[in-house]
């Protein structure tokens, strides 16, 4: 089969094969001229890759992927496996904290319901010509234009 079948099998596109290929994932493609010929084997292939890629793991952690019909391809591929799931391991753990971290911060939030608050934050003052200056500015010059627009208010005491 071409590479527009075996994109099409394996659900990706015909470039992200090419970028198999050049990475030695695929391990050698036959050719006929300049056309690849693609067989059974690298559907399979493919859709190893793609499910690697979706638990988390990147192009170059793959590189012993085209001796993966040894022993040692497969225990190479066991030990990545392994080196993943302690890294889940040690994600849940962090988010497990964060969880009982946001769980105390909820119940500390639900007491102060009968508290009152003792700081209201003012709205932030613009001056009357903002918008006017918004119209006439450019991308460039906008991110320096609320500081002068404030500064030279004359309504605002930036003092406080």
């Amino acid at each position: 089969m071409r590479i527009g079948e075996l994109a099409q099998r394996t659900g990706t596109t015909p470039k992200a094969i090419r970028l198999y290929e050049a990475r030695g994932l695929l391990g050698t493609v036959a050719r006929a001229g300049s056309y690849r010929h693609y067989g059974e084997a690298d559907v399979a292939r493919v859709l190893l890759i793609r499910q690697a890629q979706a638990l988390g793991f990147r192009l170059s952690e793959l590189d012993g992927l085209p001796h993966i019909d040894t022993a040692a391809g497969w225990e190479r591929m066991a030990q990545l496996v392994a080196g993943r799931r302690a890294a889940v391991a040690q994600e849940l753990a962090r988010l497990s904290a964060l969880d009982a971290q946001l769980a105390l911060l909820e119940a500390e939030l639900h007491t102060c319901d009968t508290w009152p608050c003792p700081w209201h934050p003012k709205p932030a003052l613009r001056p009357p010509h903002w918008r006017w200056h918004l119209q006439r500015t450019t991308p460039r010059n906008l991110v320096q234009l609320p500081r002068r627009a404030l500064r030279d208010s004359p309504r605002l005491d930036l003092t406080a």
